[in-house]
């Protein structure tokens, strides 16, 4: 075995030499920072390090100059715990001529490994150049890559069908790196029965088996045969020695040329390397002990000098970086010779450089009673139109989300048509959520997928995800109130809309009418920092009489006035969604009182608004505040203030009508008034 001490001649090595003592300056990297961190997860890293780093020196294909080239070639490491396995790579990506402009990490960023405000924290987070998507909670890389892998096909096939050669402007492949953990969770299997069904053969996961958990092996809690699982998904399925050079590179290439997505299971050793704790599933998530360090890189081939680099096994891990820069410059020429053509040109522009076009409102009637939902249906085939890049689909619920005319209009994406930009997403609530991020994430793509409000609990880890990554996703979320009626308590959401207001950074859309849906619609459309939910009503509601124009600019604001008095109100009603018609017509009956009705479709972008119009639209002082939403009453106390009132449901439904419903629950005009009435006499 080479060592250090042979490191002058280190050009003279063997290719499998050179690529076996980098991999060993890797695993030296990684046990040196999670001891010095005292934190984190040194096994998995070592386990799967060769066909990371094969991946990466000898088959990614990316800009070493632009972390986001466009036609990259996307890695997602599922096993978000291992992330100091894909910051040594990064490290060997840095050119430090060149520093400036790649933003690749340095040893600094190594030895600050898990620390406050560094750039290698504990999971790997979309922020660091290199990094496609945060993960840490398992099997969510794994959806996201599935999610990436139908981005690249769709638009792919999207300008192939315009334009035969400009198929090459979008070309490339994703490789997932997961663990035993990711497969154990459901959402990374219903991801994968979709990747199969769907035919997404540019989807290639390396399924690092190593047989060893945080609690012990993986025998004690797990026996499936995943090759005929993944077999029955209709993959592509290989098994391997994962520490095989030879098997790794045979395996990517026979990946890279099937029809099918593509699993390689790879066999591998925890903490693979290490001098007497090879196979220890207590090296999964602790740094190992220095004297174990110590005779480790001893092992290796390694001095017991900390954070050991050196400049022969980053040069030789860039040889290919010439290769890949002409690959880029080639793609740079071609995208500018589409650029040119009228039809290329414009995909280009909506897709790849992200210019939102205009587009064209649906025209609703005054007057008319209109679910929500068939409100969001509408807008969504206005939008369409314009939007080649608007795609997604419906958990098994396209009659009732109304994106029926969509799938009709614009057809299923399948193996056999992968130009069709409806997704069958069937019953799979969590891996629609998580595929989605990962096409928000991959570029090029504005995804939208919907369900009934109740079933947001079955997506809810995938929600935050794409908060947290400030994706741009669309959720439309339909039946959102105990209006559903007769399918009862299962189906009646009552927390649900204020729970996901307690998600940071995520915007939560209640709108009033139909003419409301259509500008929250494009407001989530135009918003490329923030995932976006729609919750539309099942039962019919009245189109308000409203200009788009004005409602446009009123809607930017989280909340606004849609009917006042004359004078300082004396009552100020907020409301969201369907109640905001209750809302008026509760109004209609108490013309003894100065009353202002205000409509909140988004709390999120209100509470951002300036101070004084905040206060002129809901003053401090001087009135009473009731707040009307048919859900949950808490999280409206800071807007209704110590004396005011809220209206809302604090149990569960029943199985009846809605109208039914409405007045067992007291949501009428009548009975909202008298609880109002009967509140200010309680105040005297």
């Amino acid at each position: 075995m080479k060592s250090y001490q042979d490191i002058a001649n280190f050009s003279n090595w063997s290719k499998q030499e050179k690529d076996q003592y980098t991999i060993s300056v890797m695993k030296g990297l990684v046990m040196d920072a999670t001891r010095q961190a005292n934190s984190g997860h040194p096994g998995g890293p070592m386990s799967c390090a060769d066909f990371a780093y094969l991946l990466y020196r000898d088959h990614l294909i990316f800009d070493p100059k632009d972390p986001e080239w466009f036609n990259r070639d996307r890695f997602i490491l599922s096993g978000g715990h291992m992330s100091m396995l894909q910051y040594s790579l990064l490290l060997f990506r840095l050119i430090v001529k060149e520093v400036s402009s790649i933003g690749w990490l340095d040893l600094d960023d190594i030895r600050d490994f898990r620390q406050l405000h560094s750039n290698t924290p504990g999971h790997p987070e979309v922020e660091i150049p290199g990094v496609e998507c945060t993960t840490g909670p398992l099997g969510q890389g794994f959806a996201m890559g599935t999610g990436m892998a139908h981005a690249e096909a769709y638009l792919r096939n999207l300008f192939v069908s315009n334009d035969q050669e400009a198929g090459k402007l979008v070309d490339h492949f994703t490789y997932v790196l997961a663990s035993d953990g990711d497969l154990q969770e459901p959402v990374a299997l219903g991801s994968a029965s979709l990747a199969g069904h769907l035919g997404l053969s540019r989807l290639i996961v390396f399924y690092d088996a190593n047989e060893a958990q945080i609690s012990g092996n993986t025998n004690r809690s797990d026996s499936t045969d995943y090759a005929t699982v993944f077999e029955g998904f209709k993959w592509h399925v290989q098994e391997i020695d994962g520490h095989d050079h030879d098997q790794l590179h045979n395996a990517i290439e026979s990946a890279k040329k099937t029809d099918r997505p593509s699993i390689i299971i790879g066999k591998t050793i925890m903490a693979k390397g290490t001098a007497s704790m090879e196979g220890d599933h207590n090296t999964h998530g602790a740094p190992l002990p220095q004297e174990e360090i110590d005779k480790t890189k001893d092992k290796l081939g390694l001095p017991s000098d900390k954070f050991y680099y050196p400049i022969e096994v980053k040069e030789y891990f860039q040889e290919r970086f010439s290769e890949l820069r002409e690959m880029v410059d080639q793609w740079k020429k071609d995208r500018s010779h589409f650029d040119t053509d009228e039809k290329i040109g414009s995909l280009l522009s909506i897709c790849i450089d992200d210019n939102l076009p205009e587009t064209n409102y649906p025209k609703f009637n005054v007057g008319e009673s209109l679910a929500t939902r068939k409100a969001f249906g509408a807008t969504l085939d206005e939008f369409a139109k314009d939007l080649p890049n608007l795609i997604g689909g419906s958990a098994d619920l396209e009659p009732s989300n109304y994106t029926g005319n969509f799938a009709k209009t614009y057809q299923d994406f399948s193996s056999a048509h992968q130009s069709g930009r409806n997704i069958p997403f069937g019953v799979r609530e969590f891996p629609m959520a998580g595929m989605m991020n990962g096409m928000a994430l991959h570029g090029g793509i504005i995804p939208f997928g919907g369900t009934f409000l109740v079933f947001a609990d079955y997506e809810r880890p995938a929600l935050r995800l794409a908060a947290i990554q400030h994706a741009r996703v669309l959720h439309e979320f339909t039946h959102d109130s105990f209006f559903v009626g007769e399918d009862g308590p299962t189906h009646q959401p009552i927390e649900h809309a204020m729970a996901l207001r307690t998600i940071p950074d995520f915007n939560v859309y209640r709108p009033a009418d139909a003419k409301e849906t259509a500008v929250c619609f494009r407001l989530a459309l135009e918003d490329r920092d923030h995932p976006s939910a729609l919750l539309l009503t099942r039962q019919g509601v009245p189109v308000l009489d409203q200009d788009y124009e004005a409602l446009d600019q009123n809607v930017r604001r989280g909340a606004y006035i849609v009917k006042d008095c004359e004078t300082e109100p004396e009552l100020v009603f907020i409301a969201t969604g369907s109640e905001v018609s209750l809302a008026l017509e509760t109004a209609e009956l108490m013309l003894d009182k100065k009353i202002r009705v205000i409509s909140m479709p988004c709390m999120e972008i209100f509470d951002k608004q300036p101070d004084d119009y905040r206060d002129q639209l809901i003053p401090k002082r001087g009135c009473l505040k009731i707040t009307i939403e048919a859900g949950i009453t808490a999280g409206w106390e800071k807007y209704a203030g110590v004396n005011g009132l809220s209206i809302g449901l604090d149990h569960y439904g029943v199985s009846a009508p809605g109208k039914d419903l409405a007045h067992e629950f007291g949501f009428t005009e009548e009975k909202v008034e008298g609880k109002i009435r009967a509140h200010l006499k309680n105040l005297l």
